[in-house]
């Protein structure tokens, strides 16, 4: 069964080129050009997930995420610009599932999306199909459920956050390198910068020092990468 995708952007070329690619790779696309009619679109008409751009006219994409949210859960990824890391910062806590910034490439965008419809349909399934789950120390890590918990509290990460910890978690003491840790997140033949991966690694300490301000497992290796403290 075919799954919709409900693009919101002012942009109409990123409204057009996105549509193609999404529609190549057998997803159903509903474009909306602003916040209040993506709004009443989606109302009448669910989808799968939702793409919202944060800077948009009449009812910009935070709000329109605040709506969305007063009534479904249906995943939502937010593009942004390179200097929007408060609205990124404030999107996840509202309840977006990622982001992706601006410009971007569309294979990258539609990994994203692959990887953030998967994480909600297991999270619908049985308990009882779980497995996987990786424990090192006080931290637990539930793929299945997309669950991190730290010392019992319950750390919220997007899911390129999640693969990255993932990847150094289930090698602790081994030292992964910035393209190790691309191919995680990323998969393979997508390229990222180097400060990507760094900037990554600056929200999940910060989100783990929010549960525990002594939280230091994940250690920098300057000019080499970066490791989970085997403990």
């Amino acid at each position: 069964m075919r799954q919709t995708i409900a693009l919101v952007d002012d942009d109409r070329n990123i409204l057009t080129s996105v549509t193609m690619a999404l529609e190549a790779e057998g997803f159903d696309v509903r474009t909306y050009a602003d916040g209040d009619e993506a709004l009443r679109g989606l109302a009448g008409t669910p989808a799968d997930l939702a793409v919202l751009d944060i800077k948009m006219p009449r009812m910009d994409g935070m709000e329109l995420l605040t709506r969305l949210r007063q009534r479904s859960k249906t995943p939502v990824i937010f593009l942004t610009s390179k200097d929007d890391e408060v609205d990124e910062v404030l999107g996840l806590r509202m309840g977006a599932d990622d982001y992706i910034t601006k410009p971007f490439s569309q294979r990258l965008l539609i990994e994203r999306i692959r990887a953030v419809l998967r994480r909600a349909e297991l999270a619908d399934a049985d308990p009882a199909e779980g497995g996987n789950v990786t424990v090192r120390g006080d931290l637990v890590l539930d793929p299945q459920r997309h669950m991190c918990k730290w010392q019992g509290g319950e750390v919220n990460l997007t899911v390129t956050e999640f693969l990255i910890l993932q990847a150094l978690a289930n090698r602790p003491g081994l030292v992964k390198s910035r393209d190790q840790l691309m191919d995680a997140a990323y998969g393979e033949n997508i390229y990222v910068d180097d400060r990507t991966i760094d900037s990554h690694i600056k929200r999940l300490r910060k989100k783990f020092k929010e549960v525990d301000t002594e939280f230091g497992q994940i250690e920098t290796l300057y000019g080499i990468g970066y490791r989970y403290k085997d403990t």
